[in-house]
C-alpha cells in the first residue's frame, strides 16, 4: 500500500493539521466562552442517565482521539483522499460549533474530585473544556470520520477487531467520563455520517451534483417528502422523550426531498457493487426500511420476475436467494441496496416514480445487450413495474425486436400486466428511438 502512495503527502497532511488544529481550539473555545455568557442555556437529560457510571479510566480512550486525529493524516493514499478527509473534519467543526451557538445545552452532572493519573488528565481536560458544547457531540462526530479513515486502511481480522473495539470504547467514553448526556451521542453520529455523505472519498460530492429539478413531478415528490420531514420534526419537538428519535426519519425524509429537488439519484450514493455508501445507509435507514417494506407489499402477489423474451426477465430488486437464478443483473433502483452482487452487474440508478431520461434508456439498452450473452439476465427496480420496464422496452427498440414504442410496451404488458408506463416513459423511449441507431439483428418469433 505504501508503494501506491503519492509522494510528499505527509507535507500536505502537516499543512492541513496546521490549519485545522488552531481552528479547532479557536472555534471550540469561542463557543464555550460565548455560551458561558448566556442565561438561556438549558439541558436535555433522560431520567435513566444518572445510572450511567463514572469510569475514570475511560479518560484514556477519550483523550486518545487527539492522537488518532493527527495519525489519520498519515493514512490517505492520494491528494484527493487527503483533502476529502481534511474537509470532512472541517465540516464537522463548522456543523457542530454552529449547533453549539444556535441551541446550546449544558452538561448537568457534578463530577466528584478525582486523584491520581486519571484525575490529572481530567484536570487538564477541564482547563479548556467547559460543560456547554454538547449536542451534537463533536467528539462523536470526529470519531465517525476518523474511524472511517482507519477502517479503510486497516487489514487483517485481528487488527480490524482491535480497531473497532478501541473506537467503540472512545464512543462509550463520552458518557462514562461524564462529558456528555445521551442526546449528544446519536446527534453526533448523524453529524459524522452526514460529513461522510457530503464528502465521499471517491466520486463526486453531492454539492457537485446539484441540478435544480425541472420536472414538475420531482417537485411534487420533494414537497411530499418535505411535509413528512416537517411532521416528524413537529412531533419530536412537541412530544419529546422517546419521540425525539423521530428526528432521524425527519433527516432521512429531508434528504430524500433534496435528492428529488437537487441531487438526483446520485444523492442515494448507490455504488458500482449495488450497495449504498455506509453514510447513506445510516442517514437514510428509516426511509430505506419503509421503501423496502413498500416494495414487498406492492409485489406480494407477484414476487417472481416475468420473462419478456428468452433469457431476459423483468422484476423487483431480488433478495439474496433469488440471485441464484440469474447470471447478470441490470439495476435501475437508486434507493434500495443490493445485498449480493452477481458476477455480471450494471447499476443505473434512477429516481423512483420518475421516468428515466433518454440517456438512461440508451445506457440501459446497451447494458442489457452487453450482459445478456452471459446467461439469464434480470432487469429490476424496486417493484419491476416502471423504471425497469422502461429499460426493457428501450432494449426491445434498440435491438430491433420491436419497431415502435407501442409494440415494445404491448409486449411487456403481455408478459407483466402490472407495469405502469405513463406519457413521460413513452416520451423518453420515443426520444431514444428517434436519436439512436438500432442494432441490425434478426430474431425468430
Amino acid at each position: 500500500m505504501d508503494s501506491a502512495r503519492e509522494p510528499g503527502l505527509w507535507k500536505r497532511g502537516v499543512l492541513w493539521l496546521l490549519l485545522l488544529g488552531p481552528l479547532f481550539f479557536a472555534s471550540y473555545g469561542f463557543a464555550n466562552w460565548f455560551t458561558g455568557q448566556r442565561d438561556d442555556v438549558g439541558s436535555l437529560v433522560f431520567a435513566w442517565e444518572p445510572q450511567v457510571p463514572l469510569w475514570p479510566w475511560t479518560i484514556v480512550p477519550y483523550w486518545s482521539i487527539d492522537l488518532l486525529y493527527g495519525l489519520s493524516f498519515l493514512l490517505p493514499a492520494c491528494r484527493r483522499e487527503m483533502d476529502r478527509h481534511a474537509l470532512r473534519l472541517l465540516a464537522a467543526q463548522v456543523i457542530c460549533v454552529s449547533c453549539f451557538l444556535l441551541w446550546p445545552l449544558r452538561f448537568t452532572f457534578e463530577r466528584p474530585a478525582l486523584d491520581g493519573t486519571f484525575g490529572m488528565m481530567f484536570d487538564v481536560l477541564m482547563g479548556f473544556d467547559k460543560p456547554f458544547n454538547q449536542a451534537p457531540s463533536l467528539h462523536i462526530t470526529l470519531l465517525v470520520i476518523i474511524w472511517a479513515m482507519f477502517a479503510n486502511q486497516t487489514r487483517g481480522l485481528f487488527w480490524r477487531g482491535l480497531l473497532h473495539l478501541w473506537m467503540a470504547l472512545i464512543g462509550i467514553s463520552v458518557l462514562t467520563t461524564w462529558q456528555h448526556h445521551f442526546i449528544d451521542v446519536p446527534t453526533g453520529l448523524l453529524a459524522g455520517f452526514f460529513c461522510l455523505w457530503l464528502l465521499p472519498l471517491q466520486g463526486e460530492t453531492p454539492l457537485q451534483q446539484i441540478r435544480l429539478a425541472s420536472d414538475p413531478r420531482r417537485w411534487r415528490l420533494a414537497l411530499r417528502y418535505s411535509l413528512g420531514a416537517l411532521l416528524c420534526t413537529a412531533l419530536a419537538v412537541n412530544l419529546g422523550g422517546a419521540w425525539l428519535w423521530l428526528f432521524w426519519p425527519a433527516i432521512a425524509l429531508a434528504m430524500v426531498a433534496l435528492n428529488y429537488l437537487l441531487f438526483g439519484a446520485g444523492g442515494f450514493q448507490k455504488q458500482a457493487n449495488g450497495r449504498l455508501s455506509p453514510a447513506a445507509m445510516v442517514l437514510l435507514a428509516p426511509y430505506l426500511l419503509g421503501a423496502w417494506v413498500n416494495s414487498r407489499l406492492w409485489t406480494y402477489r407477484q414476487p417472481q420476475p416475468s420473462q419478456v423474451v428468452e433469457g431476459i426477465y423483468l422484476g423487483r430488486l431480488p433478495a439474496t436467494g433469488d440471485l441464484d437464478h440469474y447470471v447478470a443483473l441490470v439495476d435501475l433502483c437508486a434507493e434500495l441496496p443490493l445485498q449480493r452482487t452477481p458476477q455480471h452487474y450494471c447499476s443505473l440508478p434512477s429516481l423512483d416514480l420518475v421516468a428515466p431520461d433518454k440517456l438512461t434508456c440508451q445506457r440501459a439498452a446497451e447494458a442489457i445487450e452487453r450482459l445478456r450473452h452471459h446467461g439469464p439476465l434480470l432487469v429490476c427496480c424496486a417493484l419491476g413495474y416502471s423504471r425497469s420496464a422502461t429499460a426493457v422496452a428501450a432494449w426491445l427498440l434498440y435491438s430491433g425486436r420491436c419497431q415502435s414504442v407501442e409494440a415494445a410496451v404491448d409486449l411487456i404488458r403481455q408478459r407483466r400486466p402490472q407495469v405502469v408506463l405513463g406519457p413521460q416513459h413513452l416520451a423518453a423511449l420515443q426520444s431514444m428511438l428517434d436519436a439512436q441507431p438500432r442494432l441490425e439483428v434478426a430474431h425468430a418469433g
